[in-house]
Formats: C-alpha cells, structure tokens, sequence
C-alpha cells in the first residue's frame, strides 16, 4: 500500500511579502490518538526553528468557531514567518512536521498577510510586523480571533456561544470556519475564511446575532486576553491521501 497525495484546490495570490503567517489543518480520522498525544511534547518539537517567530500548535472544536466539544480528529499549527526561504525549509526538511503529513489523511493550508490586527496572544502582537495597507477589494480574506476566558465568566461566555454559532452558519460569504486553540474552555481562537473585505464587513456591523454577541462581550468582560485580526489570503490549498 502506499498514500497518494491529490491537490484538491489551490488558488495562489500574486503578493510580495517578506513577515507571513501560515496555518495547517490536519485531519487524522481514526489515527487521531497520535496527534492528541504529540500536544504534549509541541514545545520541545517546534523549537528554535530558523526564521520562525512565533508558533501554535492546537487542537480543534467541533462546532461552527468555539466549542465545548473537541474534533479529536483535527489539528493545527499555526506558524508565523519572517522570511519565505526559512518556511519552505521548515515544511520540506523538519521531521515532526513531516510526521503530522505522513500520518494525517488531509491537510489544509493556507498562507496569509496580516492587513490588521489588535490584541494579544500570550502576551505577544504576533502578526503586526506584516500588516500592509492595501490589498484588492476582490482578494479573499481571513479572520483569527483569538482569546484566553477569565475564568469567573465561563459559564456565562458558553451559554452565548451557539449564538456565535448560528450566526456564522447563516453568514453570506463565508468559505470555510473552525474553531482552534490550545486548550480546551478557556483559551479559544477560530479562522475563517471569506470571499471578500466586504463579506466580512457586513457580518461584523450588520448581521444582529453577531453584533449582540460583540455588546455581550463588553458589557460581561469575558476576556482576560483578546486578538482580532484580518489577513489576505496568498494561498489556501486542500490536499488528501488516498491509500492503493
């Protein structure tokens, strides 16, 4: 037997960009045990790794964005680069990495450019260095919120969260969401991906369950930490594995 590799869709962006952040996706259907187990050892796999500047390795929610209830069968790691060679070097050459590819059955990678972003995560402004300031109004577009729940909110923030759900299900636009994170609860973070800066827009200023999830979050002070950011898209590629 052995794994065939089908490119499934890729649709490159034209955009010179020196600081960029990458995010992969793994799905390990019922290999799931593997990855769940390597969440322990992230740190000491991914560390000083040439040209890398900041890096996530998370599970996933099941749900539309943030959810209670783990996708075991899921896995990302989100990387965030100051040079393009160092990436490619990484991807091709780094053996855990390449390890997550031989055992996983999907991957889903997308390449993005920060245009804003406000917050935090962990303490750090990981994707400020790459912001630029103009993009075509046709490009597609990605979010990333992230947040760590101060924990007397809990209880509050999670009966609010199927809101947030039902709203990005019924979202005009939207390409693709997951909930991603850490851990489970309290440190929460989803991507999304839509067909423009104007589909965006109308989800975050006009559509009411969104809208009143975004005066809840004010008002009840559910985030001890927050980022909000939007990136253009440069790549975002599906590739799975078939056995023969």
């Amino acid at each position: 037997m052995r794994l065939k590799y089908l490119k499934i869709n890729s649709k490159p962006i034209n955009l010179k960009t020196k600081s960029f952040t990458t995010l992969t996706l793994f799905n390990f259907e019922n290999n799931w045990y593997w990855p769940f187990k390597e969440m322990a050892f992230a740190k000491r796999n991914f560390s000083k790794i040439k040209g890398l500047e900041f890096i996530k390795v998370m599970g996933t929610g099941s749900g539309s964005g943030f959810s209670l209830k783990p996708d075991f069968t899921t896995y990302a790691i989100l990387c965030v680069w100051n040079n393009k060679n160092s990436s490619e070097i990484f991807f091709k050459n780094h053996k855990k990495f390449n390890q997550y590819i031989k055992k996983s059955t999907s991957i889903k990678h997308i390449e993005l450019k920060a245009v804003k972003s406000h917050g935090c995560w962990s303490g750090l402004q990981p994707f400020k260095s790459q912001e630029i300031k103009h993009i075509e109004d046709d490009n597609p577009v990605a979010v990333i919120t992230r947040a760590t729940l101060n924990w007397n909110r809990l209880i509050s923030f999670w009966r609010s969260v199927p809101i947030a759900s039902r709203a990005i299900e019924k979202a005009k636009g939207v390409i693709f969401y997951k909930g991603i994170g850490e851990w489970p609860f309290f440190q929460q973070a989803t991507i999304s991906i839509w067909k423009n800066f104007n589909s965006v827009n109308e989800f975050a200023y006009k559509q009411k369950e969104h809208t009143e999830i975004i005066r809840k979050t004010r008002i009840n002070n559910w985030y001890k930490e927050d980022l909000f950011s939007r990136f253009t898209v440069i790549s975002n590629s599906t590739n799975k594995f078939k056995i023969e």
